[in-house]
């Protein structure tokens, strides 16, 4: 190569350089401009191992009368600085809405938590437009981590801990969830069918209690309403009771990341036999890995609609439950192929 076409070769490369630096700096001054917030990886989903798994039953042949139809859409992280999730949420429920009675069309439907990614009014404003595109049954729900997120925001939108709380408090976090769904508590229950939806909420965050990190405290107040709340079954009506993260191995209490108060939660529920408990948070793919675990309850790990972990990113997932008279039949859905996925497939014979 020439002096001349070697200068020529170097000041192309100089050129290039130059010009890939000056788009990615475009693109990050972009994003900060957005008001989209990144959480830290600390704050993800959890990255803590699933228990292991308990053997898939056989399928029950007799169940009885069919009582009701529900999906669980779990982890839906709806956040105004970003559309994908909000994609993700209408592919869900174009989905759920089209199917037919006796195909799982659900009754009712249960947000499990991480309705949205930063619990902002927005945030929870833009969600309640997109149901309102939609004829739904009665919706339930439950708080996560995420829905406590505000406090993470500065004035400007930006994600700054430097500053936590940022003006904001936990108790604006709830009060935003209990104007959402329109209740005077963000826990709570109901029949519906016959069938009691019991749903636990995490009662503060970091705000109010600095060393919960993303896990799950129940308060005194919530656990005696929990016990108060599980006397019908004594009569083996089965209970779907729905929490947020993950419970911890059996015997333990949880940390970051997990239910926390896990000894006294399992105390609660031990006395009765038909109990199915259903959580969220981990996102992981219900193709694969643990999901169910039997104790002396059923427990069950659902993936994410707006971030489900592993394959390609349209992935959207949730769970359908159907209770009958003789078993509760639990489905995993991926909502962007709408079909069943064959992974995910439990039918629980009552006890």
């Amino acid at each position: 190569m020439s002096r001349r076409g070697f200068v020529k070769w170097l000041l192309g490369g100089i050129v290039l350089l130059f010009g890939g630096l000056w788009v990615w700096l475009q693109k990050l001054m972009e994003a900060g401009e957005s008001g989209q917030a990144s959480a830290p990886a600390a704050t993800a989903a959890s990255p803590t191992p699933t228990p292991e798994p308990s053997p898939t039953p056989k399928p029950v042949k007799e169940k009885g009368k069919l009582l009701l139809s529900t999906f669980l859409f779990s982890d839906m992280h709806i956040s105004v600085s970003e559309d994908t999730m909000s994609k993700k949420l209408r592919m869900a429920l174009d989905d759920v809405t089209a199917l037919e009675a006796g195909q799982g069309k659900p009754e009712a439907i249960v947000f499990g938590g991480d309705l949205t990614d930063y619990g902002r009014a927005s945030d929870y404003a833009l969600l309640r437009r997109i149901l309102n595109e939609y004829k739904l049954p009665p919706l339930y729900g439950n708080m996560g981590n995420h829905d406590y997120y505000d406090i993470y925001l500065n004035k400007d939108g930006g994600w700054s801990t430097e500053t936590v709380p940022n003006g904001k408090t936990d108790e604006q976090a709830r009060k935003r969830f209990r104007e959402f769904f329109r209740t005077d508590k963000h826990y709570g229950d109901a029949w519906v069918n016959g069938v009691h939806l019991i749903l636990v909420s995490q009662d503060l965050y970091v705000q109010e209690k600095a060393d919960v990190g993303e896990g799950a405290w129940y308060t005194d107040e919530q656990l005696a309403w929990l016990k108060k709340t599980m006397e019908p079954h004594a009569d083996g009506r089965p209970a779907l009771v729905f929490i947020h993260q993950p419970l911890p191995p059996a015997g333990t209490d949880g940390a970051t990341h997990r239910l926390i108060r896990a000894k006294e939660f399992r105390a609660i529920l031990a006395p009765y036999p038909n109990v199915f408990v259903f959580s969220g948070h981990t996102h992981q793919d219900l193709s694969g890995g643990s999901h169910y675990t039997k104790e002396t309850f059923h427990w069950f790990i659902n993936a994410s609609v707006g971030r489900t972990r592993g394959g390609t990113g349209n992935k959207a997932q949730g769970l359908s439950i159907q209770v009958y008279e003789g078993a509760v039949v639990i489905k995993g859905r991926e909502f962007s192929e709408k079909a069943w996925i064959p992974q995910a497939d439990w039918d629980i014979p009552l006890a």
